[in-house]
């Protein structure tokens, strides 16, 4: 059990809600399982990823501000308060960025960039592996980005008009 499930209410309830994500496992068996692809879509709300939402409970579960988030993933703060209010989607290393600006761990990140609606990080891939050694190795934005340099693969904020320089 998640040790987000069972906190009090409010904000931390918001995270738990967020933390209890269907298993790709149960919702093909919910899929297998249904009569027509539309009782399924309409069981499951497949599809609906509210970043916004995530993003407001990663905020109340860690205890952090906004603005907090954004000094430490390097992202502009006036394109990230619009990502935060779900009025522009961020790219994938926009949002890989917010991971590290958040402090998640693997799991917080490949279900940020699922919101997000982009590809997760997969350790078959050069660059994906060093930024998941980063993550779960609670290395920075920044530490992550020297990292990157080092082993000649792309930045996370290299030529985006997101990032903050």
């Amino acid at each position: 059990m998640d040790a987000a499930q069972g906190v009090g209410a409010g904000s931390a309830e918001a995270a738990g809600a967020a933390d209890r994500e269907p298993l790709t496992e149960e919702l093909l068996a919910r899929l297998l399982a249904s009569a027509t692809p539309q009782e399924y879509l309409e069981q499951t709300q497949v599809g609906e990823r509210d970043l916004a939402a995530y993003l407001h409970a990663l905020l109340g579960q860690k205890g952090l501000t906004r603005a907090g988030v954004l000094r430490a993933s390097g992202v502009n703060p006036s394109f990230g308060y619009q990502v935060f209010q779900g009025v522009r989607g961020p790219s994938r290393d926009t949002a890989i960025a917010l991971a590290f600006g958040f402090g998640c761990d693997l799991r917080e990140a490949q279900r940020l960039l699922r919101r997000a609606g982009h590809s997760e990080l997969y350790c078959k891939v050069r660059r994906d592996a060093v930024i998941i050694f980063c993550l779960e190795h609670g290395y920075t934005r920044f530490e992550c980005d020297d990292e990157l340099f080092r082993l000649g693969e792309k930045t996370i904020g290299s030529g985006s008009a997101e990032a903050s320089k």
